[in-house]
């Protein structure tokens, strides 16, 4: 009996130890899993003072389409508006550059060039983006953003990404971004979650705070891409993995919109009680919008709005 007890208790600490080196191997695996999500500053300049966001309008678009995106680009710079608001996502930029001793830029709507002629037709390469990226102002500090309408394609478009952002070779380097309206292309791609999602967890798609799915979807690119820009404007700021292919400060957080998110699950988010939109920021104009998670480079997660 004593040595069937013996053996019963020799057993317990083995396994009690076998518990603590599992335990111990879990949090050093976590430990790496976290360095792996660290992002690397790789000592290029980032955007800063005052930046004028050009629109550059290509193909169909209603003036209540343009008012989505103009009303959302002069958000970035109005205090006033309800919490949470399009500023208050825009501050959570300043982790990044507080590394550098630096201040994040301050974005203001600029000029706005309408092509609805499709002067170029409606099968765009990746140079031609940049052709149209030209049409805007080139004294560096400024970003110009394409914006293709439904009806074009554009080379990637769908098939690897829903929007880009790059910079421009010359005397004076300026960034400029495209994003493509995905309503009649990939909207389960592009404009998730409000619309059902094209592979993965089905969930049923959220109400769009302005009522149109496209552009709404247009606006979650649009954010991604000028956190992005702001962070990494020439390849060699803030980024994280491989230089053709970086994650960065909302990439690295990508189906991720308020708290407790997960593949098909945007979040715990805000609800207009009229209309029943989901959203996560205010901005002017009474308009409501969602806008990404941000990676926090201070506590190497996802930060979000709500």
């Amino acid at each position: 009996m004593a040595s069937i007890l013996s053996s019963n208790i020799v057993f317990i600490i083995f396994f009690i130890l076998s518990l603590l080196h599992l335990s111990s191997a879990a949090r050093k695996l976590a430990d790496s899993d976290q360095q792996q999500l660290q992002f690397q500053y790789h000592k290029g300049p980032l955007l800063t003072g005052k930046i004028s966001i050009n629109l550059i309008w290509y193909g169909q678009f209603k003036p209540s389409q343009r008012t989505i995106v103009s009303d959302f680009i002069t958000s970035f710079s109005a205090a006033t508006a309800a919490k949470p608001s399009v500023s208050t996502w825009w501050k959570s930029t300043d982790k990044y550059y507080r590394f550098i001793n630096s201040n994040n830029p301050t974005f203001t709507l600029g000029t706005q060039i309408l092509d609805d002629k499709y002067s170029l037709g409606k099968s765009l390469t990746e140079k031609q983006i940049v052709q149209l990226a030209s049409k805007g102002a080139h004294n560096g500090a400024v970003v110009n953003v394409v914006l293709t309408s439904a009806d074009v394609a554009v080379e990637g478009f769908c098939s690897s990404r829903c929007g880009t952002h790059g910079s421009t070779v010359g005397v004076h380097k300026s960034a400029y971004i495209w994003v493509g309206n995905s309503v009649t292309q990939c909207p389960g791609q592009c404009a998730w979650p409000f619309h059902q999602p094209m592979y993965g967890p089905q969930s049923p798609p959220l109400v769009a705070p302005n009522n149109d799915v496209g552009l709404d979807g247009m606006v979650i690119n649009l954010a991604s891409l000028l956190a992005g820009t702001a962070t990494n404007p020439f390849g060699n700021g803030f980024f994280q993995g491989p230089k053709e292919a970086p994650l960065e400060a909302a990439s690295a957080c990508s189906g991720v919109y308020g708290k407790g998110a997960y593949p098909g699950y945007a979040g715990a988010l805000l609800v207009d009680p009229t209309s029943g939109a989901s959203y996560n920021a205010n901005g002017v104009n009474g308009r409501k919008y969602l806008l990404p998670a941000l990676f926090d480079p201070a506590t190497s997660a996802c930060s979000t709005l709500v």
